[in-house]
């Protein structure tokens, strides 16, 4: 049976032309039997050159990566270009578009569409309340349009203060909003009549003059939709819903925090978990100075705990307590409304950052993978770090190594 791209990188100074069996380069030789499916590419950028091959990969863990965050802001916006190629050719599967208050999710997805070859383009995510569920599911359409079908939609509710304080919507009833605003994108995308009553959304619109209108594009009823949740009634309705998780703040360790609930959503749509991709990730760092690289995460990750939300909700704090760390999670928050940020950050708990990530020696990122491996992560999302895009680089590609040797 096909499957996903199998990549192997080596390095090299010389460029080298496509060839389907043995590749002389430089100060080297390969050959290879795979037959006229393999490719060869060299980066433009980092001294690696890229074997891609499909075999069978029923068992094997795929990769993604992210752009942009709640502070992108555009700058270095040709790196960040740079970066996604090369993660193309590399052979990396997703790259997912974030939103919150910087660059929209949209935009850098149809551009990437235009400069990449074969990596899936996913929304991750956008915002339930920014858009209508109408235009969610047309900009879907066109976005699949123009990236040759390698387009998928990621969703979710985002928090209080984002959706009332930027974008002016209600927060209230997130799960039954989300789950009304994906029922209306389904029938978007399979070239319904846009006719709806739910208890959010009424299509057309009571006492007006619209009738039901379909969307023109060609519909896109395979069109696949994660879901980001963390909250055992949203994650079950993941498993009811979705075709795929994008998961965060999460630790292989306490795996049926998520994957219980999940279960139960999975079971009403006649489904288990093998059927839907499960994502999550976090940091990868490979080197020697673990304490450094615990330190530098402990700021981010004490704004999760106590910035990502109000008070009152704060899904991702939530998540943590869930996971164990009640009493940690609780004790950051409060130093961080507080205003004592220094104090919050030095409360962040070693051990969390140490299960939310992969970075240590390269048996000990070897063994972070495995965790995530047996647990039954499909899909590793990468954040390689690095000074330069050439450090970025060196460091994802080493990493799609490990990922393949743990898989």
């Amino acid at each position: 049976m096909r499957g996903f791209f199998f990549a192997v990188l080596f390095r090299a100074t010389n460029p080298l032309p496509l060839f389907p069996t043995c590749i002389p380069a430089s100060n080297f030789q390969l050959t290879f039997t795979g037959g006229t499916d393999t490719l060869w590419w060299t980066s433009k950028l980092s001294p690696y050159i890229l074997c891609i091959d499909e075999l069978d990969s029923r068992n094997n863990m795929k990769t993604g990566i992210g752009i942009g965050s709640a502070y992108y802001n555009g700058e270095d916006w040709e790196q960040l270009v740079d970066y996604t190629v090369e993660a193309d050719r590399m052979g990396v599967d997703f790259v997912w578009s974030a939103e919150a208050w910087g660059m929209d999710a949209i935009v850098p997805l149809a551009y990437m569409a235009a400069v990449t070859k074969r990596i899936t383009l996913g929304t991750g995510i956008v915002q339930i309340s920014s858009r209508v569920p109408s235009m969610i599911a047309m900009t879907s359409q066109s976005l699949a349009t123009v990236s040759n079908d390698r387009f998928v939609l990621g969703l979710g509710v985002s928090g209080p203060q984002v959706v009332e304080g930027l974008h002016g919507a209600a927060f209230a009833h997130p799960l039954g909003r989300l789950r009304e605003c994906v029922e209306v994108i389904r029938k978007g995308l399979s070239g319904e009549r846009l006719q709806y009553e739910g208890k959010h959304y009424l299509l057309p619109r009571p006492g007006g003059e619209g009738k039901p209108i379909k969307l023109s594009q060609p519909p896109r009823r395979d069109m696949k939709i994660y879901l980001a949740t963390l909250g055992p009634k949203s994650l079950e309705m993941t498993g009811e819903l979705a075709d795929g998780w994008l998961g965060t703040s999460f630790m292989p360790e306490a795996a049926d925090v998520f994957f219980e609930p999940m279960k139960k959503g999975l079971a009403k749509s006649g489904r288990s978990l093998s059927d839907i991709d499960i994502q999550v990730g976090g940091s990868f760092e490979i080197g020697d100075d673990v304490e450094r690289m615990i330190a530098a995460r402990k700021p981010a990750m004490a704004f999760t705990l106590g910035g990502m939300g109000s008070a009152t909700t704060n899904f991702y704090n939530d998540a943590f307590k869930r996971q164990g760390f009640e009493e940690d999670a609780t004790e950051v928050q409060r130093l961080w409304i507080a205003g004592k940020r220094e104090a919050a950050i030095d409360r962040v708990p070693d051990d969390m950052i140490l299960k939310t990530n992969l970075f240590g020696t390269e048996d000990m990122v070897r063994e972070r993978i495995r965790a995530y491996r047996d647990v039954g992560i499909n899909t590793l999302r990468l954040s390689p770090m690095g000074a330069t895009l050439d450090e970025r680089l060196e460091t994802l590609g080493r990493t799609i190594e490990l990922v393949r040797e743990a898989s």
